[in-house]
């Protein structure tokens, strides 16, 4: 069989483009941080509301580390335990979450808090919640058909405001 110079270099440059791709695609995904949640903490998800820190969610002052706050969350079909998170502007803040069901979101629109939920894993960020306000917490992953229903409240207030108006 006879294949024309012009044929030959267009299915070199296809096979080279392909193995590019590949190779890209390869890199990005092992290399990039594409992967599997790799957690060190894993939980049973079937007995969520007996381990700890998760048998006792919501806000919790701490002493003696670099944070100033834990909030733990358990997620689980269409909504997030606890509904509504208060912490003082200004703090530096530990999230702790896990999910009952299956994968959700956490995401604080309009900050840098934004991580997946997968059953069997404990998602954490420390960050600091440096401007005041009322935040809007959605479910960024389609979890169901409530999934749209999912959300709650980050809280940050002015410390000084508040005993003002107390």
């Amino acid at each position: 069989m006879h294949i024309h110079k012009y044929e030959k270099w267009w299915l070199t440059f296809g096979a080279a483009m392909l193995i590019a791709f590949l190779v890209i695609v390869g890199v990005s995904a092992f290399h990039g941080g594409t992967h599997p949640n790799n957690s060190k903490w894993t939980i049973n998800y079937e007995k969520v509301d007996e381990i700890a820190p998760f048998d006792n969610p919501g806000v919790h002052k701490v002493e003696g580390k670099d944070w100033d706050y834990e909030v733990v969350l358990v997620a689980s079909a269409f909504s997030y335990n606890p509904m509504e998170i208060e912490v003082p502007v200004g703090s530096k803040v530990r999230f702790i979450a896990t999910t009952k069901d299956v994968v959700h979101g956490f995401e604080v629109a309009g900050t840098n808090i934004n991580f997946m939920l997968e059953p069997g894993y404990v998602s954490e960020k420390i960050t600091t919640v440096d401007k005041a306000g009322e935040y809007v917490i959605v479910c960024n992953e389609y979890c169901g058909t409530g999934h749209a229903m999912m959300y709650s409240t980050l809280k940050v207030v002015d410390t000084d405001d508040n005993s003002n108006s107390h």
